[in-house]
């Protein structure tokens, strides 16, 4: 019995066919925003043991997950509101406790449900830069995964007997139930395609919901951190690059222009979801690393003219430093970098996420 201060919604849809039915496309739409999730959460930043195995390979990796990750999340959040109204009645059962393994059911999904929620809208206000918490949002973020992913276990474990009995198609369904999974499946692709433009390219005319349009900004490309907000704005007049190893040496603006210059095709892919391709001019980070006469395996710790922030310094593994792909550039569509997407320098290299794509460089050290 439920008491009466709680609201109560009449419908035929409050039955376990249709949660199943809800469950599984949630399932699968969160089984993919969690493993991309943690192939983004590795990307950004590898345990130790891991940093060997990281590759530049394929260019758009990072585009691509990073994308699905975001994509997957967004559909989520329908698909959430959806189960929730289907199980709601079953949410505020009373009594709310019927014995041990009855607490622990419910303390399952109560870690569920809370995770999931704080989850999928923190995300949500990542993609829109949007920080009204006094925690950091990754490390959360990367937490509250795993604990959703606990209680979605708990949960399949308690409810698997009752999931595998309405898991096939009933010889006579309710008619209300494809109206209904109907709406939620127009309310996904509305969502999906209206967001899906700010990393899928054929779909960018359609992104009249997404925090994103990835063709717009300085020099045809978005900027996340604007040369004011690093600190960034002046660039000192005598500014040379400084290259530390066991042959150091500077170099100026000019003598970098006169190096042998590259032209690479790659895509900058930010966290927050969008991705654009645009081209990077400038000179190969392995040049500059053989001329300071770095041993082979070496990486590089990479550092900003930029007061402070979390990505001041940044470091490359050995695969992407010599990769022929990875550049100091200095031009972008042809045109000189302007002060906001990094002038006079920037890393750009691929399969890595925008953030580690190092503006406003003031020196490289081997390491």
């Amino acid at each position: 019995m439920t008491p009466n201060l709680l609201p109560r919604f009449r419908s035929a849809l409050h039955e376990p066919r249709t949660a199943v039915v809800i469950g599984r496309w949630l399932g699968a739409a969160l089984l993919v925003c969690f493993l991309t999730g943690l192939v983004s959460h590795a990307l950004q930043d590898p345990p130790g043991w891991l940093t060997p195995y990281l590759s530049s390979r394929p260019v758009n990796g990072y585009r691509v997950t990073q994308g699905l990750h975001v994509i997957t999340g967004l559909a989520a959040v329908p698909l959430l509101g959806a189960k929730l109204w289907t199980v709601y009645p079953q949410l505020f059962a009373w009594p709310p406790v019927r014995g041990v393994a009855h607490a622990l059911e419910r303390l399952g999904i109560f870690v569920l449900v809370a995770a999931m929620l704080l989850e999928l809208f923190t995300g949500l206000f990542d993609t829109l830069q949007w920080y009204p918490w006094p925690f950091p949002f990754r490390q959360t973020h990367f937490w509250l995964a795993w604990l959703a992913a606990g209680g979605l276990f708990v949960h399949l474990a308690a409810k698997g007997p009752l999931i595998a009995l309405h898991w096939r198609r009933p010889a006579a369904g309710l008619p209300q139930r494809r109206a209904f999974l109907a709406a939620v499946t127009a309310a996904v692709g509305v969502v999906t395609l209206t967001t899906a433009g700010q990393t899928v390219p054929f779909l960018r005319r359609l992104v009249l919901l997404a925090p994103r349009r990835p063709d717009l900004g300085p020099q045809g490309l978005p900027v996340n951190r604007t040369a004011a907000q690093a600190g960034t704005v002046t660039v000192p007049a005598d500014w040379r690059l400084r290259v530390d190893g066991p042959q150091p040496y500077r170099l100026s603006l000019a003598e970098l222009n006169q190096l042998p210059q590259y032209e690479v095709h790659l895509p900058i892919s930010c966290v927050e979801g969008w991705s654009f391709s645009a081209r990077w001019t400038g000179v190969r980070v392995a040049d500059l690393l053989v001329r300071a006469g770095a041993p082979a395996g070496s990486g590089l710790l990479i550092t900003s003219l930029e007061a402070d922030g979390p990505y001041r310094e940044m470091r490359m593994p050995a695969e992407y430093a010599v990769d022929p792909l990875t550049l100091l550039a200095l031009r972008i569509n042809g045109e000189v970098l302007t002060a906001d997407h990094g002038f006079p320098a920037r890393i750009i290299a691929p399969n890595r996420p925008g953030v580690l794509q190092t503006k406003w460089v003031a020196r490289l050290e081997v390491i």
